[in-house]
């Protein structure tokens, strides 16, 4: 299928319907984002079962802001509903597809139990 622009109103509704969403967060006068448009073509054609969306941040600076985006491209990766990685940069086409094979191994309810667990964590010892 390839890669399918999204912007702010259905953002929410393609990571709430679950399974893997990749965002490749860009900008037409991005040279090194042009550069890396083939590679996530060439892998989101290859992965049909998985969502690879592109936020065009001139178009999109709302919701730029709102995922903290200072630098492109961007890559965000999605699995059910939950933010596993975020990284500045593009990535060879051979990390990307690694990168992918790692996010469909994991269990989602050992992930969820981690976050979970975090707040617990992080609060201050009386």
């Amino acid at each position: 299928m390839g890669a399918v622009a999204i912007g702010k109103d259905d953002f929410q509704p393609t990571i709430d319907k679950g399974g893997i969403v990749l965002i490749d967060w860009w900008a037409p006068w991005c040279g090194p984002c042009r550069a890396f448009a083939p590679v996530y073509e060439k892998v989101a054609e290859a992965n049909p079962d998985i969502v690879f969306a592109k936020i065009n941040t001139d178009e999109e600076q709302e919701l730029s802001g709102a995922f903290n985006v200072r630098s492109i491209p961007t890559l965000m990766i999605f699995r059910d509903k939950v933010l596993l990685f975020a990284q500045a940069g593009a990535l060879p086409q051979s990390l990307l597809e690694d990168i992918l094979r790692k996010v469909r191994d994991l269990d989602m309810d050992e992930v969820r139990a981690k976050i979970a667990k975090k707040p617990e964590q992080s609060q201050p010892k009386a």
